[in-house]
């Protein structure tokens, strides 16, 4: 038997995303804290024309989430 049977069931970037919230929820709360901070991510766009960039386009906006709480 592999010692990685979690192959059978995900991806390995969904098993990272598994493993990196149980040690974030594992830490002393202040510690916690930053750790939740620093995962996480905004993504935008920009539309370039002619050498000139347009407005930034969040495609996730930030939200206000309860410490925490994990996501949905």
């Amino acid at each position: 038997m592999s010692s990685a049977t979690w192959r059978n069931f995900f991806s390995y970037n969904k098993y990272a995303q598994i493993t990196a919230r149980a040690v974030r929820q594992s830490l002393k709360e202040s510690e916690r804290v930053q750790a939740e901070k620093r995962g996480l991510t905004a993504l935008r766009y920009q539309k370039w024309e002619n050498g000139v960039g347009g407005a930034q386009v969040y495609l996730n906006p930030a939200e206000d989430k309860a410490p925490g709480k994990p996501p949905v």
